[in-house]
């Protein structure tokens, strides 16, 4: 990550208002200094950690683990980390998979940025689910105009995680959908 982007990233975490356009400007400096091509995933200063440091690190390890297999278009080693009872909107795994298979044959050197604000574990035992409150942004060259575009951002999305064979998974994310959505804007599943 440059210092300049580093800057906003702590800039952002001191804010208490909605900062949507920092998310934005995140994403636009990085397409304009080309530092999109690889996939980061950090936890934002002050980030809210209602979980213990183990659970931190395991949830981190999912979504590193995801940042690599979309790196190597690894399509099987991105669906692991994905619960079998994902449900998006009504989207389920299958859906997600070729979502995600459509990306790889439109778009190389795909990566992203994900900012954790807040991991919060809800329920207990065989019926916790993690949620991580992210800001981030996913975009891509395409194979077509040999240009990089943006393919997904979002702000303060939650994504659900839930154990699942002893591993934590991603499961959705929260929210409803809307009859219909807001002109320009479309629902965000890939994670």
């Amino acid at each position: 990550m440059t210092d300049l982007t580093r800057g906003i990233v702590m800039a952002q975490s001191r804010w208490s208002r909605p900062r949507r356009w920092m998310a934005v400007a995140v994403t636009a400096l990085s397409l304009m200094t080309g530092t999109m091509g690889y996939a980061d995933t950090l936890l934002q200063t002050g980030a809210v950690l209602e979980v213990d440091q183990a659970t931190v690190k395991q949830i981190m390890d999912v979504f590193h683990r995801a940042d690599a297999a979309i790196a190597e278009e690894n399509l099987d080693g991105l669906m692991a980390l994905h619960a079998t009872q994902y449900n998006y909107h009504g989207l389920k795994k299958s859906d997600i998979r070729k979502i995600w298979s459509d990306l790889f044959k439109e778009y190389r050197d795909v990566g992203g940025m994900h900012f954790f604000s807040k991991i919060v574990k809800v329920g207990s035992g065989s019926n916790a689910v993690i949620e991580v409150t992210c800001t981030g942004s996913l975009s891509g060259i395409s194979k077509a105009s040999s240009l990089r575009v943006p393919i997904d951002s979002w702000y303060q999305e939650v994504h659900y995680l839930m154990l699942e064979g002893g591993h934590w998974r991603i499961s959705g994310n929260a929210g409803e959908t809307p009859r219909v959505l807001p002109f320009g804007t479309a629902p965000h599943p890939l994670f």
